[in-house]
């Protein structure tokens, strides 16, 4: 199930503004100036228990001569050709704009649900004006100011309706097997991997950046194991896009990641660990995916005894605090710890799949708790009584306590690695909640 929703509109209507307010960072670049928005921002959201990824794309202006907002536009067909639901943002300040009307007509000829979202209805005057953009020819309107967050339930009530009604199109037989994302940025060798894992050349491959036309579902079965493989790279024919490779394939990445069991970031030896490599693995993190990073072009290192032990040392600084994640260097071309890197992908989704009793989680966890027991805070001690594993597909503990509240980060961390020291949980995010007693 796609479960992207994609923040659209001309220039300077407020759609990052939104954006940090839906994710609940200041992640997006927020300015007077239309523009300013030209990398693509994304990030999670959750409301009433449902969670979607949210896109704050460019301003789009079309016919325009302008470079940047050549690449705007063409980033934005990209969104409403990916997005599951479209979030239309228009600025009841300035009426309707003709480029508000353009994008219209570019939204009506799309089949996906569009929500008309009027910003900047800060006052009982403004509201009044607000009925005026039905003339854009959309059913139903949201009046919303995304600077103090008055109208956005409204609007996160239709959004996460229409996400519940989308329809679940994984076959039973493919819901019965472990999913594996490969993803990583352009021309890191992700098709390599899978053809070499199959033995044939099942995915184009060139040294062009953006030569996989599609994302490709690949049922893998050899040696006993058997997944589906995702290839993310993806270049539709159909989408004329140049500049814009990096964000195609992140848009990829990302519904691959809403549906994988496991994300398997792979990164090219000759250029490390990059910003867009970290934007990915932290997504994975917070979808409570399984992760293996993979190393590839290791045939084309210069090495010496320790070459792969820096570089693993530089790969967990920069993920840190979650280091326990497997890392393999391996070559794609010559087939280099190939079935290795299929050993450990299994591991870590039998990892996933790990359950342990109550029971034994409290005879082992609670003496630890008892010997180390959270600093007070305010003079107030916390007392955990119990604790649990939740019954769900992420890996995640619930610790029952007398003030939940007064409960910190560093404390979490600490069990977190109790945990990881005596159980197998390499390469998966483990979430720990405090709940009242």
């Amino acid at each position: 199930m796609n479960r992207i929703v994609a923040i659209v509109g001309r220039p300077n209507v407020g759609k990052s503004t939104l954006f940090n307010r839906l994710t609940g960072e200041r992640k997006a670049i927020v300015d007077d100036f239309s523009g300013v928005t030209r990398d693509r921002h994304y990030g999670r959201s959750d409301w009433n228990g449902v969670e979607f990824t949210v896109i704050d794309t460019g301003g789009f202006v079309p016919k325009s001569e302008d470079l940047f907002e050549n690449a705007i536009r063409e980033q934005v067909h990209i969104a409403i050709e990916e997005a599951a639901v479209l979030i239309f943002m228009v600025d009841v300040q300035s009426d309707i704009h003709p480029l508000d009307q353009d994008f219209a007509q570019l939204l009506h000829r799309n089949k996906k649900p569009v929500l008309l979202c009027v910003n900047k209805v800060d006052n009982e005057s403004l509201r009044l004006q607000a009925p005026s953009f039905y003339a854009l020819g959309f059913e139903h309107i949201f009046e919303v100011s995304a600077t103090n967050g008055s109208g956005t339930g409204e609007l996160l009530d239709a959004v996460t309706e229409h996400i519940k009604e989308l329809p679940d199109s994984t076959s039973e037989d493919e819901l019965a097997l472990p999913k594996i994302a490969i993803v990583g940025r352009p021309n890191v060798g992700k098709s390599s991997i899978i053809n070499a894992l199959l033995g044939k050349d099942r995915n184009i491959v060139t040294d062009i950046a953006g030569t996989t036309r599609d994302s490709i579902d690949t049922h893998y079965n050899a040696f006993g194991k058997e997944m589906i493989l995702i290839d993310t790279a993806g270049i539709r024919k159909k989408s004329k896009v140049h500049e814009n490779i990096e964000f195609y394939s992140v848009m990829r990445s990302l519904r691959a990641l809403e549906n994988a069991d496991i994300v398997v970031l792979v990164l090219d030896a000759t250029q490390g660990l990059e910003a867009q490599d970290l934007n990915l693995f932290w997504m994975a993190h917070r979808l409570g995916k399984g992760v293996v990073i993979l190393v590839n072009k290791w045939d084309l290192i210069e090495k010496d005894t320790n070459t792969h032990l820096a570089f693993t040392e530089n790969i967990k600084q920069r993920i840190a605090p979650f280091v326990d994640v497997p890392v393999l260097y391996i070559s794609a071309l010559t087939k280099q710890r190939i079935f290795q890197a299929v050993e450990m992908i299994t591991k870590v989704y039998d990892s996933l799949s790990t359950r342990i009793s109550t029971h034994k989680l409290n005879d082992f966890i609670l003496p630890i708790i008892e010997n180390y027991p959270p600093p007070s805070k305010k003079g107030k001690f916390v007392k955990i009584k119990f604790v649990t594993q939740l019954p769900s597909k992420r890996v995640a503990f619930a610790f029952f306590c007398n003030l939940p509240q007064y409960v910190d980060d560093s404390y979490s961390r600490f069990l977190e690695n109790k945990l990881r020291d005596s159980f197998p949980f390499s390469g998966v995010p483990i979430m720990i909640y405090f709940r009242k007693k």
